[in-house]
């Protein structure tokens, strides 16, 4: 029976992961942290967040609403408050097809210069 590696899954992420992930400040996620009540990071001894798949999905979404469609902060609390059903569809439709874009883009620069059309 072949060995087979298991894909390993984190759990945990580090505050710079998260900036690096939204291409933000560490200080914008901390700040982020102390305006939205959603967002509850573990803490190790020493004190350094520990943030979980949740607390980026709402990090996602928060960083939609403010950084893509313009809200202020006080809306996208009251969005965020609210969060009904369609504004969720409406964000997994946003995600998915910036992941399409992106495979899309990928598949373009891979292509011979004479066959790309601009």
């Amino acid at each position: 029976m072949p060995y087979k590696e298991h894909e390993v899954t984190k759990i945990y992420f580090s505050i710079g992961e998260v900036a690096e992930k939204f291409d933000v400040s560490r200080s914008l996620i901390r700040f982020w942290e102390k305006e939205f009540d959603a967002i509850k990071p573990k803490k190790n001894r020493k004190g350094n967040r520990l943030f979980t798949k949740k607390d980026i999905e709402i990090l996602e979404v928060i960083y939609h609403l403010v950084k893509e469609k313009g809200y202020t902060l006080d809306g996208a609390k009251k969005q965020l408050k609210n969060r009904k059903k369609l504004s969720d569809e409406n964000f997994d439709m946003v995600r998915s097809l910036k992941k399409v874009r992106v495979f899309l883009e990928q598949i373009r620069d891979n292509m011979p210069p004479a066959q790309r059309s601009s």
